[in-house]
């Protein structure tokens, strides 16, 4: 009888179903050894089967003494892809093949071939009771053929162009010699079709090759004579006469056309310096003249004696106005030499136009009979594409024809495969494995009885067992936790107690609050639950990057908070103690320097975010003090301070914010969208207090809201400080 009732939820008890097994180990042992030994009767009982295999490669090949050009045209056959490769595989399963391997191998007169003719005593009773088809009532061809095709496997390797013949039977001689026979009847039958294949190509191409020939020497004299009646004469092979002479027309008119562009644009740069009086040092055409290249250099000359003569001579000097006189007339003749030189650009232009127009009336000329020679192009066009159609039909038909007769005369055509690796004589057999069997015989079997075995006792009832526990079954559980859970686990979980609704969630009822917090206060006289080391023990566990303390009662509370972060740094924790207090208490304790920079001067602007941070006097904690400035000033960029504790949260593993006796709304600025520990710091827990704090939180949403009390870490913290 099992001890579950009907209607209450059960669980399987897996410790009960390892000891059914383990009592009854016996009896599996026993059933195991006798299904190894009867499967090693039957491997021996039943006769042994052996396989051979043949592999025959799948490739183009040529006879050893066909011409360069045939190997190529071979070589550039059909590529062997994986369709041609399973009608390969086809063909060695056709019926004429293997009809060709059993008469040649006489596999007639075998009984392994032909079963139905001895026959057995079940295969006539089922016969009988119309379970089975007579087998007799099939040919005997047909019956081997079956019983031959049931033994045989053919198939593709895969990745590669090897077909497998592998065989299965009796006999290790039959198995070998089966293989090996169909390879070479497949082979013989490939190179006796490529051989017909040959010789038939040959008797067709003969007189196609003829008829060929005259097709082509009739559509040669048909282009001959249609290019000479029309004088399509041919310039280089590809262009005829009148195209080719447009072409040059073409290009020499292009040509001038630019040479006249040329010339109109050096004319007018010529106009342009002449009637803007500017330098004609910068033209080609002029400077490119000998006699304004003397005249320049004369101009030079007399410039350089006027400028010598300057120096010790009036302006009114003869020998002055001399030189000047000169100077103006050489500037003349350089004026009128540039003036003969504009009028031989000009000239040049002209000349490139009259050439343009010439050549633009020769091109309408040449551009009408051209079109004329384009019409008459188009039926030389025709025929050309007639004859050369023919003509490479021809050159194909030849080649073709001289492969073909060449390996018809050899009477030699290798197929388009050879064998890579011939069966053998197998030694030993392939069926049955008899360790094989035995092993999974003896493996199935020891896991069915152990199946069989769980199955009877969940049918039973026994080996499930109540889910809903007993108050007994629960203080039994809670003494055997009670001895083996470290000391540490009551800590922890007295720090989560604030986030659970017992003790420190505030409920509706004012009434139950208030006996809350007497039971809490209660706990605390007894247990000491909530001290400082076990805030501490809480917070080396969470996950929470942040903790904002709460001092609701002063500076007491703000000296367990320093206590707190002492602590976690004794424990090799990297923790931050921020002082956002309006008292500054917490820099009192823990800053060498009383005037150090700090928060205030951080959100301010005044410090650097490297000068805020400082180490405490007895510890390994660091800390930012409040800081100089001006608190009210500081607190209007109080949003950037979320900023500071993403940064802070990547460096130290806690980042701890004193911040006194704040408000809930002022908590929420610092940890808005963050996972967050709110720690609140009473030394003495004093009911009205903590039952404001924890109704604000909580109806704040913080879930996490963690009591911290007790004196003995204060008291340390101040004795340091004293």
């Amino acid at each position: 009888m099992s001890g579950v009732a009907r209607d209450q939820d059960v669980d399987i008890d897996l410790g009960q179903l390892v000891r059914a097994v383990w009592a009854r180990r016996l009896r599996i042992l026993t059933i195991t050894l006798v299904g190894a030994g009867v499967a090693f009767a039957g491997a021996k009982i039943m006769s042994p089967q052996y396989r051979s295999e043949t592999r025959i490669l799948i490739e183009p090949r040529a006879p050893a003494f066909a011409s360069t050009q045939q190997v190529n045209d071979a070589s550039a056959g059909p590529l062997m892809d994986e369709l041609n490769i399973a009608s390969q595989v086809q063909l060695l399963q056709s019926a004429d093949l293997l009809k060709k391997v059993i008469n040649d191998l006489k596999l007639y007169n075998l009984p392994e071939f032909d079963d139905a003719a001895s026959g057995s005593a079940m295969s006539s009773i089922l016969v009988k009771l119309h379970l089975k088809k007579n087998p007799l009532e099939n040919p005997p061809e047909e019956r081997v053929i079956d019983a031959f095709v049931e033994r045989l496997q053919v198939y593709q390797v895969p990745g590669s162009r090897v077909i497998g013949i592998s065989f299965t039977s009796k006999d290790p001689k039959l198995a070998a010699a089966i293989p090996n026979a169909m390879a070479n009847v497949y082979l013989s039958t490939q190179s006796g079709a490529k051989l017909d294949s040959n010789s038939e190509a040959t008797r067709w191409l003969e007189p196609e090759i003829e008829g060929l020939r005259r097709k082509v020497s009739e559509a040669e004299k048909k282009v001959a004579e249609y290019r000479t009646s029309h004088g399509l004469l041919q310039t280089n092979g590809t262009t005829t006469f009148p195209a080719q002479q447009l072409n040059d027309i073409s290009a020499e008119l292009t040509r001038v056309r630019g040479d006249k562009a040329n010339a109109e644009a050096r004319a007018q740069a010529v106009r342009n310096a002449l009637s803007s009086g500017e330098a004609f040092d910068t033209l080609p055409d002029i400077m490119s003249s000998q006699a304004i290249q003397r005249l320049k250099g004369t101009e030079s000359g007399l410039q350089s004696q006027i400028s010598d003569l300057q120096t010790s001579l009036l302006n009114n000097h003869p020998r002055l106005k001399s030189l000047r006189a000169q100077l103006s007339d050489i500037r003349t003749q350089i004026r009128q030499e540039t003036q003969k030189i504009l009028a031989s650009i000009e000239n040049e232009s002209k000349v490139a136009d009259l050439r343009a127009s010439e050549l633009e009336r020769q091109s309408q000329t040449v551009q009408a009979t051209s079109a004329r020679a384009g019409e008459d192009e188009v039926g030389l066009n025709a025929l050309e594409r007639e004859a050369n159609a023919q003509r490479q039909l021809l050159e194909t038909y030849l080649v073709r024809y001289r492969e073909a007769a060449s390996r018809a005369d050899s009477n030699s055509s290798p197929a388009d495969a050879r064998i890579v690796s011939r069966a053998v004589e197998p030694v030993d057999p392939y069926f049955p494995k008899v360790v094989p069997i035995v092993v999974v015989a003896a493996v199935a079997t020891l896991i069915m009885s152990a199946i069989i075995i769980m199955l009877t006792e969940l049918f039973s009832g026994r080996a499930l067992r109540p889910t809903d526990a007993t108050p007994e079954a629960i203080e039994a559980e809670a003494v055997v936790e009670e001895k083996h859970v470290p000391q540490a686990a009551p800590i922890v979980a007295a720090a989560r107690k604030p986030v659970q609704p017992s003790m420190l969630t505030v409920v509706a009822d004012e009434e139950d609050t208030i006996e809350d917090a007497e039971a809490a206060e209660e706990a605390l006289e007894d247990e000491n639950e909530f001290s400082v080391a076990s805030v501490a023990d809480y917070l080396t566990g969470s996950r929470a990057p942040l903790a904002i303390a709460i001092s609701p009662t002063g500076d007491n509370g703000s000296a367990a908070t320093v206590s707190l972060t002492r602590m976690l740094a004794d424990a090799g924790r990297r923790v931050i103690l921020i002082d956002m207090t309006g008292s500054g208490y917490p820099t009192e304790l823990m800053a060498e320097d009383q005037a150090a920079l700090g928060v205030t001067d951080l959100l301010c602007g005044e410090a650097a975010f490297g000068d805020t941070i400082h180490g405490d006097r007895f510890s390994d904690a660091h800390l930012i003090p409040q800081g100089q400035s001006d608190v009210r000033r500081a607190m209007r960029g109080v949003d950037r301070l979320s900023l500071l504790l993403d940064a802070l949260a990547a460096a130290y593993d806690l980042v701890v914010v004193e911040c006194g006796s704040a408000d809930v709304a002022g908590v929420s600025r610092l940890t808005r969208s963050r996972d967050v520990e709110i720690i609140l710091s009473l030394p003495e827990v004093e009911e009205t207090i903590f039952v404001a704090l924890m109704t604000e939180f909580q109806a704040a949403g913080y879930e996490r809201v963690v009591l911290m009390s007790g004196g003995e870490g204060v008291e340390q913290t101040l004795g340091r400080a004293a």
